[in-house]
């Protein structure tokens, strides 16, 4: 295959800014031969110098080349990525659908797209009626790890996600806020930047810190001190950080939302390596944590759980042989 290009948000090894998206972008740019673009803007809310840039990074690419394209640049950009479509062979990567009428015409316009979960390639064919012989799966793969030691009795949650109203921190601290009968502490992992008007709006809950965010060994000493990954996003294509804590043998609490069922899995006896619980509920997740918390039987099938699917966990190899499949 001739090397492909590979357009991407600019930043994304900014280890004060780790996120899902720039993390796969990166593993899967590393195992192929992509001629990479970074494009500077603010692409959660771009502007007319983003697409400028994009504009112009874009008509540097030969007529005919195979182009794949972050979907945080793409979905949001059809002015610009529909008419360059009609030269370009390009491959969309959806890390989160839209679900609008931007992101449908770039999508419709384009030679395939790549889904990050089978949840996330139903999502966008029931979205836009795209053929589904050009939607095709990528899933996000994981770094072998050691298993976590953790404390033994259970009480070290551990939730790894930026602070946003998508990842439900609110609900996490309504929950934590009633379990005041029970030794726990829990360590919040993740960026407090992104939307410093809702970080400021939470309430204190003792036995909760935020430590900011974490990469490489940081985060992995988090992981290895963990009991438990606590994740009570509102939506999640298919949750990285789900499968970070299986690598560790970590448990997984969660909401049921989107792809986390599908990150989650079985082991091989067929029971769930974690709780699911319903999203935006606080008494729900206060029920699994109290479960959790107070059943040594159930952390103990629960964990045996996590390291039979830690074997069967995706590669990074697999991720990138996926998107080369697509690109081809």
């Amino acid at each position: 295959m001739t090397a492909a290009h590979f357009v991407i948000p600019d930043g994304i090894d900014d280890p004060s800014r780790p996120t899902g998206g720039n993390t796969y972008d990166r593993q899967v740019a590393s195992r192929l031969a992509l001629h990479e673009h970074a494009v500077p803007g603010f692409w959660r809310s771009p502007d007319a110098e983003s697409f400028a840039a994009l504009d112009a990074t874009l008509r540097q690419i030969p007529d005919g080349a195979v182009v794949l394209i972050d979907g945080l640049i793409a979905s949001t950009a059809p002015y610009v990525l529909v008419p360059q479509s009609r030269r370009l062979r390009v491959v969309v990567l959806v890390h989160m659908p839209l679900g609008d009428e931007r992101e449908g015409a770039v999508l419709s316009a384009a030679a395939a797209v790549v889904a990050t979960s089978e949840w996330s390639r139903r999502r966008l064919l029931e979205l836009y009626g795209l053929a589904p012989e050009r939607v095709h799966v990528a899933v996000p793969g994981v770094e072998p790890a050691e298993l976590a030691s953790g404390t033994g009795t259970g009480e070290a949650l551990l939730c790894v996600a930026a602070v946003t109203p998508g990842k439900g921190h609110d609900v996490l601290l309504a929950a934590l806020a009633t379990i005041t009968d029970l030794p726990w502490h829990c360590e919040c992992v993740g960026s407090l930047e992104r939307d410093p008007g809702f970080v400021e709006s939470l309430a204190s809950v003792n036995g909760v810190t935020f430590t900011g965010p974490r990469t490489g060994a940081e985060l992995h000493q988090s992981y290895a001190a963990a009991d438990v990954l606590v994740l009570p996003s509102r939506g999640e294509t298919y949750g990285m950080t789900v499968i970070e804590a299986l690598a560790h043998g970590l448990p997984v609490i969660a909401t049921d939302v989107g792809g986390v069922p599908e990150a989650l899995g079985y082991g091989a006896d067929g029971n769930r390596p974690g709780l699911l619980v319903a999203p935006e509920d606080p008494r729900a997740l206060a029920d699994a944590l109290r479960s959790w918390l107070g059943d040594a039987d159930l952390r103990d099938r629960l964990r045996q759980a996590a390291c039979e699917r830690r074997d069967s966990l995706p590669a990074w190899s697999a991720t990138a042989s996926a998107i080369a499949d697509a690109l081809r």
